[in-house]
């Protein structure tokens, strides 16, 4: 039992840290372009992750060059897409509509495996997905929104931050196709060192050098490098490891309610009855991609 509460915690916890990233990429897209933001998160994140490695005596996988490409192609998307565009639309959405936005994943990860894998949805699925929609569409798109001085780029940053989680969907769909399994804590850390040598490049046309230093950026991207990132997946396997994989699922709700909870106490952002209405429609299409996840996994096709 107390394992149990144990694996509870360190789950929530990582989600926490999940939601904190959205009024996290508000600061860093204040002071630092999205390939030098998502560069610097990389180097940093990568080198704890070897040192993990080397002290649980994990070593790197062999994989064939089919295997190679899929794992570089999920770097580029669920890795650098992610964290670039998620910081793109921070610089013109709100936190606050960003992370009910951020919530819907499970939603959206089902949706693409339907989509890319043929996986047959159950209804709770179905549901769950169009819960996840109206919740989206409840907060980011209201009469007038167009018309109003900022309402078309309020618009825009909320499909970028979208694109973001679409791109995080996208990331499992190569991991599943990979003849050689990896575990995750070598995943991670390819990731991140896969991510880096991606971004790396067109960072460099950013000339982030020629800008001035922004301590507040660099802060967020060390904390986004450091918590998120490398502890919150210290967090989240070894929570995942003491309960179900349908319980772990269920507190990823915690990302749009700390979302928004940080964009209202840390950035003062206002939160209306739309961004509280929208949080409850992802809240409830997360407890049903669990549940769909959990019936599918009980009842395979």
């Amino acid at each position: 039992m107390k394992s149990r509460y144990v694996g509870y915690l360190c789950c929530a916890l990582a989600m926490v840290g999940v939601g904190s990233t959205v009024a996290v990429s508000k600061s860093i897209a204040a002071g630092l372009p999205p390939f030098s933001a998502t560069a610097l998160r990389f180097a940093v994140a990568f080198p704890p992750f070897v040192m993990v490695m080397r002290w649980r005596g994990v070593r790197w996988p062999r994989l064939d060059r089919r295997d190679c490409a899929l794992v570089i192609a999920q770097a580029a998307a669920g890795s650098v897409g992610y964290t670039v565009l998620l910081i793109s639309g921070m610089r013109l959405a709100s936190a606050a509509e960003a992370g009910v936005i951020a919530g819907t994943l499970p939603a959206v990860s089902a949706l693409v495996a339907m989509l890319a894998l043929g996986e047959r949805p159950s209804p709770a699925l179905i549901g769950a997905i169009v819960l996840a929609t109206a919740g989206v569409l409840a907060c980011t798109v209201r009469p007038g929104d167009l018309a109003a001085p900022h309402g078309g780029g309020s618009l825009a940053g909320n499909a970028l931050v979208f694109a973001a989680i679409v791109c995080e969907a996208l990331f499992i769909l190569p991991n599943r196709k990979l003849r050689t399994p990896v575990a995750p804590l070598p995943l991670s850390a390819a990731m991140c060192g896969i991510g880096f040598a991606v971004s790396i490049v067109p960072a460099c046309f950013e000339t982030p050098w020629a800008m001035p230093l922004d301590p507040g950026a660099l802060a967020g991207v060390l904390y986004y490098a450091l918590v998120p990132t490398v502890l919150g997946f210290v967090l989240w396997y070894e929570g995942a490891a003491r309960i179900s994989g349908a319980q772990a699922g269920l507190t990823t709700a915690l990302v749009p309610v700390s979302a928004l909870a940080l964009a209202a106490l840390l950035l003062r952002e206002p939160v209306g009855a739309a961004q509280l209405a929208g949080a409850v429609c992802v809240l409830v299409a997360v407890m049903l991609a669990t549940l769909g996840q959990a019936l599918g996994a009980r009842n395979p096709a």
